[in-house]
Formats: C-alpha cells, sequence, structure tokens
C-alpha cells in the first residue's frame, strides 16, 4: 500500500506541478501534499484527496464525493477532504482547477491563524488561562498544538497544583476548534481515564 500512495504522490506532483513545488509529509499512516507548507490535499491508500472548500462545493455535492477518514488515536475521524476519482484524474484541467480553490483555502487559513496572535483567541481559553499557559511556556497556538492537551495541561499543573479536569477539556478544545462543552463522549472519557490513572494526582474537579 505505501508504494501504491507514492507513486499516487509522484503522479499528483507531476499533474499539479503548475501550483508550484510540492512536498508531502508522513500524516496518520496517510501523507499530506503542501505547497510553501500550505496543506491542499492528501493521499491515503494510493487515493489523492482535495480539501474541500467553498468554492469546490458545488462539485462534491454534483458528484457526491465521498470524504477521507483516517484513525487518530484509534477512533476514526472524517477529514475535510474528497476523493479525486477517476473522472477527475483524466480532466486535468478541471483537477488543476479544483486543486488551485483547495490550496488558495490552505494558505488562507494558514494566514488566518498566522495572525491569530492571542491564545486567549482559541475556544475556551480566557485571559486567566492563557497567564496560566504562558507561565507553562505555552506561549503560543503552535506550541499547544505539537504539545497537546495532555502534555499542555501537565507542564501547567507543575506551577499549579489546583488545575482542574475542566481545563484540560478546555485545552483539548481550543486544539480541535470546539466549545469545551461540545467534545466527543468519547475524547471526554479519554481524558478522564488518562487523569484518573496520573499517580498521586489530588484531583481537584473545581472550574478556574
Amino acid at each position: 500500500m505505501k508504494k501504491i500512495s507514492y507513486e499516487r504522490i509522484y503522479k499528483s506532483q507531476e499533474y499539479l506541478s503548475p501550483l508550484g513545488e510540492i512536498h508531502h509529509r508522513a500524516l496518520f499512516g496517510g501523507y499530506t501534499l503542501a505547497v510553501d507548507d500550505a496543506v491542499f490535499a492528501m493521499v491515503s491508500d494510493g487515493e489523492l484527496y482535495l480539501r474541500a472548500c467553498e468554492e469546490s462545493a458545488k462539485y462534491c455535492v454534483k458528484h457526491a464525493s465521498s470524504f477521507l477518514t483516517l484513525m487518530k488515536r484509534g477512533r476514526p475521524v472524517l477529514l475535510n477532504y474528497y476523493r479525486v476519482d477517476d473522472g477527475l484524474w483524466q480532466d486535468r484541467q478541471r483537477l488543476l482547477q479544483l486543486s488551485s480553490f483547495a490550496l488558495d483555502a490552505a494558505r488562507k487559513e494558514r494566514y488566518q491563524r498566522h495572525q491569530r496572535n492571542r491564545l486567549k483567541d482559541l475556544p475556551n481559553l480566557t485571559f486567566q488561562l492563557e497567564v496560566l499557559l504562558c507561565e507553562a511556556g505555552i506561549t503560543n497556538e503552535e506550541t499547544l498544538r505539537q504539545l497537546g492537551a495532555r502534555e499542555s495541561w501537565l507542564k501547567m499543573r507543575a506551577k499549579n497544583k489546583a488545575l482542574s479536569m475542566k481545563i484540560l477539556f478546555a485545552l483539548e478544545g481550543a486544539i480541535e476548534g470546539l466549545h469545551e462543552a461540545a467534545l466527543p463522549a468519547l475524547i471526554r472519557q479519554e481524558l478522564t481515564e488518562w487523569l484518573n490513572a496520573l499517580p498521586d494526582l489530588q484531583e481537584n474537579h473545581s472550574s478556574r
């Protein structure tokens, strides 16, 4: 399967070369395709998937496009990437146009993300939580995402022993782009079990 995926990556790089130099990177069992660090497509199990956006919505509906599902931490996650079928592969001009839409959307989101300078602008994160994160050495969104909610929570707890489970949920929600109350039950259960399994932890369920 890896060989098939690499063949698809090379074909994608050839067909979409007008977009610029396309780099690939392994992610969750698949591969991302990016131009200048803007991820606009993915390859999984030998299939190319383009990032869905407003400009490609009509195409996706008209062709009943199937979307990419990957396994993340043992659970299926539906991603906003639609499959390039045989018909689209044969229409290189249309494929390039849709790929260009996907790249433009990726670049726009990346720009907006970089413009979000304050952690408090993320879902769930108040000014007080931003202060606690900064005290723990987590000063930007990129660091928060790299560490993940659990490691970030541990770093914060090293500075504040009274840190609550609610803050762990808030961090996970901030990373996933969700209000903490909207976190799926499975994720909340996983985080709760992880927290309860920590050695010598005096849990404090009070909200901060």
